[in-house]
């Protein structure tokens, strides 16, 4: 039990987090992996160190490309000085031959960029690529081949597909193309730096000393940044856990009326983030606006600096800007390296625990081929005095001393209590774990002898959550045995009982069985399961537990298939129920790691203090047990009776599950079926033909709800922010005037630089003057931009997320059952959908007035300037902003895809480690291997592809880029020869719309994806538009002065919404008098707890009513209704604060201390929670995780009384407990249910002995209903067989 600390929720909500995750890890080792966390890196160059001979090479091509193209830039400055001295050097008639010959080499170097952008970009993707896919291949193969051990303590089938699809795709990016840029960034920067300091090493130096200054700028911003972001996300973590922990427990909020505490806590936490958005901006803005204002303060000092130098020093126009722009662009190289640098840092910090995993040794290691192979095997298995704990539980001793002989061909059954160990045996007997010291022996040889591979092959397991893999029917029997026949596969369906169900199939033995086996029953998988353990035909059977999961009906069936499946094997069952254990050779009675007793049935049935007889006892459930015990032998004859009853009504419920059209006669309200909902998403055959078309619906509705999104709704959300989004508006637009007007001003300057040495000194003054006063005006907008569009951002983020909230919490129940509505959904929804509206409506807002302003600005200067060359520059402009944008993009998207494309073969692994039991004792290792690299082959070569497509791309970009610039110059100087242009208009017309251009493209990448937001605003609006049919948070309707507790139902007939074909009640009538206990029994999926639900109004009926105290209750105010009732469910769902507040929330959180004393006096809670160490301030962790069942339930049952209500709703209330907890519990219920209207829900009798009307539910109807004595007196009545069949297949206490 870990307590709080006392510090408030934060740490508390990251150790359950932490406890949920590691359940098994103990905290020891979890405290000591934090120190060491910051070196846990893998040296940059191991990174390589699965890469062949192909990699190899293309790693050498790719660094020479990247060397080469880095280069390309100091070239271009180089060129470009030459460009600025043919034009000023030479006169008008001479100006077109000087500058075509340089126009010329701009060509040559656009061919020489591309040639190795292309090469860099593509031998770096296609290596990266390769490697991932090596890496990924050889760590499942790894993973796969571990012993069990690992998976308890290290791992957990999430963290390895974590891995799998998230570090590889860092890793591929530390080792692909970023690579690739980074070592041409450093080249650029180290070129740029030789050519400036080549050129003109005075000017050079002065300029190097300002660099610092802008990397401490950049710096410091970036991790004031993180900082503000971390301190925002905290706070949306927070708001998210509310939104979970309320969605998560809906039907406690809805029927505590919980929603406006709800509300109030997540605005709470919403406050918080929205101060922080806007403190980032604020600084966001202030941290550019410093970084911008040294960088033009460079520009300045340089115009100075260069002026002085050409007076004095005999520098030329030409020399001054090539050195200007060299440094520039070799700065801006070395600025833009940093997320290479970070993708390297994550890439080697993912690398460490991949390739940690990848060169771990298994203690138990299924490749290992040495050992012995035995010629015959005759299964005689013995446990030889064995000690053993779990490798996740060190402290907790299973075995000391256990010994079993099982003679071959004999069952043997294992029984006691849940913790026994019971199903260690098992698995030591797989060899999953190893003892820690005895000896497991198989006809008499040590298992750690044998080999393993072999001998799993001779034992086959069926265990009791049957593990399928996401394929067809007949692949999950093949597991079983390597390239089985058809025919085999035939006969072992037809012993497992499974031939009728899938024979009924559509697909037959190709159905799929969909993830997890979900579109079977537990009845089904579990047939599947024990055919793919027949198909291998083992000579020893281990059984666990294997009929545990299912309903009676089912068991029967499955327990035929396993009986003759048995004869002539050696079978090791495990098993709680009696019925599945009586006919076995031997009884070993398993008690805290210890063998008290063996024997047969009837031998040990003769010792009345025995512990088999207690357990037997135990599980009659009733302490009249005693004498049942005699009358057991005839008992079984009834039994067989109801089971042939129960049969009947069950053999339809396949077909009905795939048939929809069940013909529901009216004549016969009394049709049998019975519905299996255990079964989450049974879901029926004949629709998974048709979800490819409804994904395609999907797909256009979302279509059409992206267009019918108003964007003036949207702003209409907004619309109290408008002053503030008009200063920000204004702020953007000066934002936007910079570039061009830099353009403008560089341009300018350059003219300056062949003036006289008297004008050069004074204008090149004015010029620096304004550069700065540049710099100033940048420092003052950026801040007033961001901070105004961060304002109105987050308000809108805030004002969304609140109102959509509200909406949520008031929804009907049945919206949630829907899967798209679950918490995690709507978490997912609400901090997504309202972010990616707010980049909408905020960010791009800003883009688009800056790219307005600069568009606008850009073209007036142009224009003013001179309009022949600009209109001839406009014409080739697209491909300057292509090539900006194409660039921005092809940098941006390429993980993406690869996650998407890695998705089939995740599923692969996913449901191999989720099964590794099942994969290690089919030894189906390298059959998953198989499946999983085929899964890779399509993804692995869409990244080659890819690799080529943006290899070309890229380099075609940079040869556009060169080729207008040539272009442009070369126009200009035959406009200068006919006197149409001079020299400063050239260089004004280009600058201002380059840098224009450059401006626009590179913002309009960062530009938000529309169309996701139009997405994200269509989700939110469906969820505002919504009108709940019951809704919580309307106030209408009338309330009763006084309640008595008189409840009806009357005529009432209902379907789920959510399972429109599956009819729950038809016309069914029960009424509950007031003061009185009244209990539901039936089959599981009767639709007694659906009684409950209709009365908290959670749902309405189809037809019929539910009436309080004579009234509707759909004329009562909803809020008011449920304040009336406290209910308490089979789960009871506890919130992550403490148990004081827990306890509170059944009077809205205003008790007096006394009255919550009172409460859990009589919850019979007060005793344990005075006995923890900081009593009722212990908080009781994430769904209550750090307390028992027994314990939560009684707080649960205290928070109802707090209540008072006047009706008390139990839904298996204390099903989920072991026997004493349900003891205690059920005292507290006892004495709370006095003189208050109860309806009670249940399996155990026990538990409904005392109450005043038993109703049996069946098939939609009430079939009999009266006090216990009563029903059971009625010779073949529901009630009776019930009962018999709770005692023959008794539900399990023993759990």
């Amino acid at each position: 039990m870990e307590v709080d600390t006392g510090d408030g929720s934060s740490m508390k909500s990251g150790e359950a987090a932490d406890k949920e995750e590691d359940k098994n890890k103990n905290n020891g080792s979890n405290k000591k992996k934090k120190t060491s966390a910051d070196d846990q890196k893998v040296p940059f160059y191991k990174l390589f160190s699965f890469a062949d001979r192909l990699d190899m090479f293309l790693v050498t091509v790719g660094t020479i490309a990247a060397i080469a193209n880095g280069l390309t830039q100091p070239f271009m400055t180089l060129i470009f000085g030459q460009m600025i001295n043919s034009f000023s050097g030479a006169d008008q008639s001479g100006v077109v031959k000087a500058v075509s010959k340089i126009a010329v080499k701009f060509v040559y170097l656009g061919v020489y960029a591309c040639i190795t952008s292309f090469l860099q970009v593509t031998c770096w993707m296609v290596t990266g690529e390769r490697q991932a896919a090596r890496i990924r291949g050889l760590y499942l193969k790894t993973i796969l081949r571990q012993d069990i051990g690992f998976f308890d303590t290290e791992t957990s089938t999430g963290e390895v597909i974590g891995r799998m699809s998230g570090d590889t795709i860092l890793i591929q990016e530390a080792m692909g193309e970023k690579v690739g840029k980074f070592i041409q960034l450093v080249s650029a920067f180290i070129g740029g730096f030789i050519i400036a300091y080549v050129k003109g090493w005075q000017l050079a130096l002065v300029l190097s000393a300002c660099i610092p200054l802008v990397v401490l700028a950049g710096g410091t911003m970036a991790m004031i940044m993180a900082k503000m972001s971390s301190r925002g996300q905290v706070a949306y973590a927070e708001a998210g856990n509310v939104v979970e922990q309320t969605v998560g427990a809906i039907r406690t909020v809805a029927s505590f009326t919980g929603e406006k505490f709800a509300i109030e806590k997540y605005n709470d936490k919403l406050q918080i983030a929205y101060s922080a958005t806007v403190h980032q901006g604020l600084v966001s803005g202030l941290g550019l606006g410093v970084m911008l204002l040294v960088v033009f303060s460079t520009y300045g000092l340089a115009v100075w600096f260069g002026a002085k130098l050409i007076a004095h020093h005999g520098y030329n126009g030409g020399q001054v800007i090539n050195v200007i722009l060299a440094i520039m662009t070799g700065g801006m190289s070395l600025g833009q390296t940093t997320p290479s640098v970070n993708a390297f840092a994550s890439g080697q910090a993912a690398a460490y625990k991949m390739f940690e995993t990848i060169k771990r040794k298994p203690t138990i290691d299924p490749y290992d081929t040495s050992g012995v192979m035995l010629d015959d095997i005759q299964g005689e298995i013995e446990l030889k005095d064995v000690y053993f704990r779990y490798p996740a539980r060190p402290d907790v001793q299973i075995f000391a001393g256990f010994s079993l002989h099982v003679p071959s061909g004999t069952t043997v059954a294992l029984v006691g209590q849940s913790g026994s160990g019971k199903s260690t045996v098992i698995s030591l007997l797989e060899r999953f774990y190893d003892p820690d010291s005895g000896q497991v022996l198989i006809d008499g040889v040590d298992l750690r002898e044998l080999q393993l591979q072999w001998i799993r092959g001779k034992i086959g397991l069926v265990s009791q959550e049957p593990i399928l893999f996401a394929t067809t029917i007949r692949e999950n029997i093949a597991y079983g045995k390597d390239n089985a026949t058809n025919e085999e596969i035939r006969a072992a369906i037809e012993m497992a009982n499974a031939a009728k169900f899938i024979d009924k199939l559509p697909k037959g033995l190709d159905t799929m069985v969909g993830e997890h086996g979900t579109q079977l029953s537990g009845g089904q998988k579990q047939r599947i399961a024990i055919a793919r353990a027949i198909l291998k035909d083992p000579k020893i059977l281990l059984l666990d537990e294997a009929t545990s999961a299912l309903d009676a009906e089912s068991e029967r069936i499955v327990q035929d298939a396993l009986v003759r499946v048995m004869t002539n094997r050696t079978t090791v069952v495990v098993a709680h129920r009696l019925t599945t254990i009586r006919n076995a050779d031997m009884i070993a009675v398993v008690h805290l790691g210890k063998l008290v007793e063996k024997g047969t049935h009837e031998e040990l049935i003769r010792d009345p203090e025995g512990a088999y007889s207690q357990l037997v006892r135990l599980q009659e459930g009733t302490k009249e047990g005693g004498d049942a015990l005699g009358k057991e032998a005839e008992q079984s004859d009834v039994t067989t009776d109801i089971e042939k009853d129960i049969s009947r009504s069950g053999s339809q419920r396949l077909s009905a599950s795939l048939i929809r059209s069940i013909s529901r006669s009216a004549s016969s309200s009394r049709q049998s079926f019975t519905y299996n909902f255990g079964v989450p998403g049974l879901a029926n055959f004949a629709e998974t033909e048709e979800t490819g078309v409804e994904s395609n619906v999907a797909e256009e509705t979302k279509i059409e709800r992206r267009k019918s999104v108003s964007i003036r709704r949207l702003a209409n959300l907004n619309k109290p922010e408008v002053p503030v989004l008009l200063i920000g508006s204004i702020a953007a637009a000066v934002h936007g005037l910079v570039f061009p007007i830099f353009g403008l001003l560089f341009s300018s300057a350059i003219k300056t630089f062949y003036e006289p040495p008297s004008k050069l000194l004074k204008d090149s003054k004015v010029w620096a003057v304004s550069y700065v006063g540049m710099g100033v005006v940048i420092l003052l907008v950026g801040p007033m931009q961001n901070f105004f569009y961060g304002v109105a951002g987050g308000k809108l983020i805030q004002r969304i997320r609140s109102l959509t909230f509200e909406k949520v919490v008031h929804q009907n129940i049945s919206w949630f059952d829907d899967p798209e509505n679950s918490s995690g959904a709507i978490g997912a929804r609400l901090s997504t959908d309202a972010s990616t509206v707010r980049n909408l409506v905020g960010d791009s807002l800003a883009l688009i007035v800056q790219n307005i302003a600069t568009i606008v600005a850009g073209l007036v200067i142009a224009f003013t300037a001179n309009w022949i060359l600009a209109i001839a520059i406009l014409a080739v402009m697209p491909f300057t902003l292509i090539q900006g944008y194409l660039q921005t993009k092809f940098l941006k998207g390429f993980s993406a895809d690869a996650k998407l494309m890695y998705e089939e073969a995740s599923q692969v692994a996913n449901d191999a480690v989720g099964g590794i039991r099942t994969v290690a004792s089919f030894c189906s290792e390298k059959r998953v291997m198989g499946l999983y690299q085929e899964k890779c082959q399509a993804p692995m070569k869409q990244g080659v592809r890819l690799g080529l497509v943006s290899g070309s791309g890229f380099g075609f970009s940079f040869f556009a880029l060169y080729c207008t610039n040539a272009f442009c110059f070369y126009l200009g100087a035959v406009l200068v020869k006919h006197g149409k242009a001079t020299f400063e208009e050239v260089f004004k017309v280009f600058f201002a719309l380059t840098v224009s251009a450059i401006g626009v493209s590179q913002t309009s990448a960062l530009a938000p994806d529309t169309n996701k937001a139009k997405d994200s605003a269509a989700s939110i609006f469906e969820i505002l538009d919504r009108k709940p049919p019951i809704d919580s948070s309307s106030e209408d309707g009338s309330t009763i002065p006084t309640v008595t507790g008189n409840i009806e139902l009357e005529h009432v007939s209902f379907k789920y919404p959510t399972r429109p074909d599956i009819q729950i009640f038809k016309d069914l009538c029960l009424s509950i008098p007031s003061g009185k206990t009244v209990a539901l029994v039936g089959e599981s999926g009767s639709g007694k707890s659906t009684v409950i639900s209709l009365i908290e109004r959670f749902y309405d009926p189809d037809s019929g009513c539910v009436m309080l105290d004579g009234i509707d209750i759909r004329k009562i105010r909803i809020s008011w209704l449920r304040q009336q009732m406290g209910l308490v469910s089979q789960e009871p769902i506890l919130f992550n604060e403490t148990i004081r507040t827990n306890i509170a929330y059944g009077k809205q959180g205003n008790a007096t201390e006394e009255e919550i004393m009172a409460a859990t006096k009589a919850a019979n809670a007060h005793v344990f929670i005075s006995s923890l160490p900081h009593g009722y301030d212990t908080s009781v962790g994430e769904r209550g995780i750090q307390l028992s069942g027994g314990q939560k339930q009684r707080i649960a049952i205290a928070r109802a009384i707090l209540k008072d209500p006047k009706i008390l709703l139990l839904d298996e209330a204390t099903s989920a407990l072991d026997a004493e907890s349900e003891r205690v519990v059920q005292e507290a219920l006892d004495a709370v249910m006095v003189n208050r209207t109860t309806v009670v829900v249940a399996h155990r009798l026990s538990t409904i002995k005392g109450a005043d009307i038993i109703a049996v539910v069946k098939n939609g109807v009430i079939v009999e209903k009266g006090r216990h004595d009563t029903l059971m007196n009625t010779t073949d009545g529901a009630y009776a067989s019930l009962v018999a069949l709770h005692l023959t297949s008794s539900v399990e206490t023993m759990r």
